[in-house]
């Protein structure tokens, strides 16, 4: 059943951003300050700034904030100094989870962690519990009706690791995290648009939820998501059937 409620997973995912613009400018903003903190302010020598920068553009963040958040990271302008952390932990019929965060206070971030976890159906697990479960990778999904074969000609020629057709019509590419660009940049010269286009941890293995179990998943997920301090949140859970989104 691999990839059988991808599309759905990703429009709502998109729905989402959209109601929550502004808290999305504050998380791209965060690591778009990292990015220029760890690897340099110039984003043709820092690939995760210019996939940070590509992130602010399709969200319209406007450029004065990413110039002063390139800055702070660069120690040009003072601000507040982030910390990454990841933890790991368990949904709804025992998924996998694994939650980024950019903090300014750990002993926060943690709690707020854990109480979103337990109060819905969760819980934290250790270091190393469920990370088995994910793979780090470059991840380019197009739409259903898009070319398989296309796709994974261009793709497959540029470095692809994998070209994958799934059950709900979506193609997906896989490639190694230092051939991410490269790939994108080539399907993009052919004409290629994928829907959703990142560096992810992409789970190995897929945990089918569906009716009240899928719908407790979601907000579960749209709980950790809206937390101040969580950038990013990845999930071996695949759920079926209709997803509300919240507003």
């Amino acid at each position: 059943m691999a990839g059988h409620s991808k599309w759905a997973n990703i429009q709502h995912r998109k729905n989402r951003q959209d109601v929550k613009r502004g808290s999305l400018w504050t998380k791209i903003i965060r690591e778009v300050t990292v990015a220029s903190r760890d690897g340099g302010a110039d984003p043709a020598m820092n690939p995760r700034l210019r996939l940070a920068l590509e992130k602010a553009r399709l969200g319209n963040v406007p450029k004065d904030k990413l110039t002063g958040a390139i800055q702070r990271g660069a120690g040009k302008l003072e601000g507040v100094s982030y910390e990454e952390i990841r933890y790991e932990g368990y949904g709804i019929g025992g998924a996998a989870l694994m939650i980024d965060a950019m903090t300014d206070n750990r002993v926060r971030t943690v709690a707020e962690v854990r109480h979103a976890l337990s109060k819905n159906g969760g819980n934290l697990g250790t270091d190393g519990s469920v990370a088995f479960n994910f793979k780090h990778c470059g991840q380019l999904v197009f739409a259903p009706g898009t070319s398989e074969e296309k796709v994974m000609d261009v793709a497959l020629e540029a470095g692809a690791e994998d070209v994958i057709a799934n059950d709900d019509g979506t193609v997906e590419v896989i490639s190694a995290p230092a051939d991410f660009e490269r790939v994108r940049t080539a399907l993009d010269s052919a004409g290629l648009k994928p829907e959703l286009a990142e560096v992810t941890m992409k789970p190995l293995a897929e945990t089918v939820l569906t009716g009240d179990d899928a719908e407790k998943m979601q907000k579960l997920l749209d709980v950790l998501e809206d937390l101040d301090d969580v950038q990013q949140v990845y999930t071996t859970a695949a759920l079926v059937g209709p997803i509300h989104t919240e507003t």
